[in-house]
């Protein structure tokens, strides 16, 4: 039901609350109340000012249906009944008005004007609005020509003068229905918006919870931040990892004062190189990683950033996930701790070694056994030379001595002395060089990437095959490629080939001699010359093993 007095502002003080929740009853007494309190009015005026008029049976009759008006519309229980049963209240108030100003004429000629409220009720419900306008204009037309009528006596003049108020509610009438129905409208409209609204907010709410559950049940700090710098979602996980690097002496540290710290576990990163500062500046990185907290507490988290971006490109902010490795690095220090201290326990006999092979290679020896003693001389220095490597390249301090060589006969030579073991093997062995490539590289570091890759090669080609090594200049650089159609390897094991005592399930099901340090060390001679080193390999059908190092 419509507020009936929605004519004056819809926003009266006296209602506490929205009209529409409040109960059936309840609005059918406040639609009444207008007419009522300006009855009381009006009797008030009519008592204070023609006293003679409360005397008049009839405008008696009209303050008490008045009073019984308003008794039935809290009385009668209209929730029972028919919804629009309480439009009968209106059209009981246009017959007590018709008598109340037969009771009043001769003190308050006005008092048909009260014939407004019915109207505005009846036009503002929303309810047969056609029937309503008709009603607009023939109840106060009744109001005046049903005394007429009855008494008789009324000439066409008295019915003409008449009309003039039944017109004026008529046009009330219709002012009132136009804004009923077009606030309907809008009321609808409003309802339509406000359900489709909710559905979204319930999708919303639905979408929120799954991404929370999500984000609290991965084992990932997940941190995502606006465009300023200001968090706008973290996880579980997360708020974990910033109560880890928060000092304990301050309760909501800014990221200058979080203990954040590099590789070394003790020098604070730069407030400007720090995971979510670069975040918020737009960078995207991945596995960056860092130190939070301090004393044993402390833990190693590689961090991973993306950048997100509205509808027209611009930043709007990052997700940065924390990832806690602090195992996996104390597991590679461990390892990386065993490889250093085993080399060295393995440097000092085979020196001793060689140290007693000389001696002996300077007596009077018969040429087998001199003979013997250089295989053994050859294979302690080849050990040794090993071991060497593996400690540098543990330590990241690989010498390396360039000077001009042509590495077109490095290439050929050390093809030459393959091709034994290859024919052994049943392998093709080819080199394909320029009669001459001059580089500034370290011959014998060279050789022995080249020594190794080629040995790999024939090694890894057990059922025959064949064996290409190409050399060419490139941009600058010179390029050597190593292709055999062996065994080959599969994706997963191609990107852990390079990592120390790495060896491919392929190969450990064969039985093939080694224990997979062949390859770090040929990568970490390649990068000292500044160079790279990459693998191209398809499990069935060979492998391509490519160095460049600068000319």
């Amino acid at each position: 039901m419509s507020h009936p007095v929605a004519w004056a502002s819809g926003k009266l003080r006296f209602f506490r609350r929205p009209f529409h929740e409040y109960s059936l009853t309840q609005r059918v007494g406040l639609s009444q109340m207008p007419l009522f309190v300006t009855t009381l009015l009006t009797v008030f005026l009519v008592w204070a000012f023609f006293p003679g008029t409360m005397d008049n049976p009839l405008f008696v009759a009209f303050v008490i249906s008045q009073l019984a008006i308003m008794g039935l519309c809290y009385v009668v229980p209209w929730e029972r009944l028919p919804y629009t049963s309480f439009l009968v209240i209106p059209l009981l108030d246009f017959v007590s008005i018709g008598v109340g100003r037969q009771g009043g004429q001769e003190g308050l000629a006005g008092i048909s004007l009260l014939a407004v409220f019915p109207v505005i009720w009846l036009c503002a419900s929303g309810y047969y609005p056609r029937a309503a306008l008709w009603l607009s204009f023939l109840g106060p037309l009744a109001i005046i020509w049903v005394p007429l009528l009855l008494k008789g006596n009324f000439t066409p003049q008295d019915l003409a003068r008449s009309l003039l108020l039944p017109v004026i509610v008529l046009g009330i009438g219709v002012s009132v229905s136009v804004l009923t129905l077009s606030m309907m409208r809008q009321q609808r409209e409003l309802e339509e918006k406000d359900a489709q609204l909710q559905a979204n907010l319930r999708t919303s709410q639905r979408q929120e919870a799954l991404l929370n559950t999500v984000l609290d049940t991965v084992h990932l700090g997940v941190l995502a931040v606006d465009a300023g710098g200001h968090d706008i979602l973290m996880n579980r996980k997360q708020r974990g990892n910033h109560e880890l690097a928060r000092p304990r002496d301050i309760a909501d540290p800014n990221e200058s004062q979080l203990l954040v710290f590099g590789p070394d576990r003790k020098t604070p990163v730069p407030v400007e190189e720090r995971p979510v500062r670069r975040a918020v500046l737009g960078e995207t990185f991945t596995d960056y990683l860092v130190w939070l907290g301090s004393g044993s507490g402390q833990r190693a988290f590689v961090t991973t950033a993306r950048a997100m971006k509205d509808n027209d490109g611009v930043f709007v902010g990052s997700v940065i996930a924390f990832s806690d490795v602090t195992d996996l690095v104390n597991a590679l220090a461990a390892k990386d701790d065993f490889v250093s201290s085993v080399s060295h326990e393995f440097r000092t006999p085979l020196t001793s070694i060689l140290g007693y092979v000389e001696i002996l290679l300077d007596d009077g020896l018969e040429q087998q056994q001199r003979q013997m003693l250089e295989i053994i001389r050859r294979n302690s220095e080849r050990l040794l030379t090993l071991v060497s490597d593996l400690l540098s390249s543990r330590n990241g301090q690989l010498i390396v001595t360039p000077e001009a060589v042509d590495v077109a006969e490095l290439v050929r030579s050390s093809v030459s002395s393959a091709i034994p073991r290859a024919a052994a093997a049943g392998v093709e062995l080819e080199a394909r060089t320029p009669d001459r490539l001059e580089a500034h590289v370290d011959g014998a570091r060279i050789s022995q990437v080249l020594d190794n890759l080629v040995s790999n090669a024939i090694k890894y080609s057990p059922d025959g095959g064949s064996v290409l090594v190409s050399l060419a200049q490139e941009n600058g650089h010179l390029a050597c490629r190593i292709t055999d159609t062996g065994m080959g390897m599969s994706p997963e094991d191609a990107s852990e080939v390079f990592a120390k005592f790495f060896r491919s399930s392929s190969v450990r099901r064969t039985g093939i001699p080694g224990v997979g340090l062949g390859l770090p060390i040929s990568k970490a001679i390649v990068e000292a010359h500044g160079g790279t080193i990459g693998v191209d390999s398809t499990l069935g059908e060979g492998t391509t093993f490519t160095f460049r190092v600068p000319v």
